[in-house]
């Protein structure tokens, strides 16, 4: 079972902030599988699927990004996963909306959320998809940034960066980590740059 956990916070007053581009990005691949989640009896919401025979699952947890590691730690419990079938995905400040990066360790990066499911793993490798939302804000203003609504074009801007993390998870949940690197590094160029790979 590989599963894949996109940050962000609940509600509808989130649900188009820049920090909340791993759920959005969750709610995109669900309805690409033509799928909806359901409540678990946990703090997230669920959907099961197969692909090639490979099960995975996707989680949209119900909690505030600071608590992502609590939720990581009920999935994995659930579904008695090893670091290496958990994929996060997530914004980043530090890369161009549209950007990705694709890592299998490392710190948070000062994301809370990954904070969060690094000190409830206690462990730093596991793997993650970073996607770019850029850092246009003044010293001091980070929090207010990320907890805002993306513009309309950073939204078109967005939308190929999703297409490919749709890609890598598939190669994910079919081929783990080794299958989703091969994809990233064949990946079309994005945003005339072509993405690089971190491991």
């Amino acid at each position: 079972m590989k599963a894949i956990f996109g940050i962000g916070n609940p509600g509808t007053n989130y649900r188009l902030n820049r920090h909340n581009v791993g759920v959005a990005f969750l709610d995109y691949l669900s309805n690409y599988f033509s799928n909806e989640f359901s409540p678990s009896k946990g703090d997230y919401y669920f959907f099961e699927g197969k692909i090639d025979n490979s099960p995975f699952v996707l989680i949209k947890p119900s909690t505030f990004v600071n608590l992502s590691g609590n939720v990581v730690k009920q999935v994995f419990e659930h579904y008695n996963l090893s670091n290496e079938d958990l994929l996060v995905v997530y914004d980043d400040v530090n890369l161009e909306p549209g950007s990705i990066k694709v890592k299998l360790n490392g710190g948070d990066g000062g994301h809370n959320g990954v904070h969060s499911i690094i000190y409830h793993l206690n462990d730093e490798k596991f793997p993650r998809i970073r996607i770019g939302i850029g850092k246009n804000f003044k010293p001091g203003e980070m929090a207010l940034y990320v907890l805002s609504n993306f513009s309309e074009s950073e939204t078109e801007t967005i939308k190929p960066a999703f297409e490919l993390c749709k890609d890598l998870c598939i190669a994910f949940i079919t081929g783990g980590e080794k299958r989703m690197l091969e994809v990233f590094s064949q990946s079309r160029i994005i945003k005339n740059n072509k993405p690089k790979v971190e491991q």
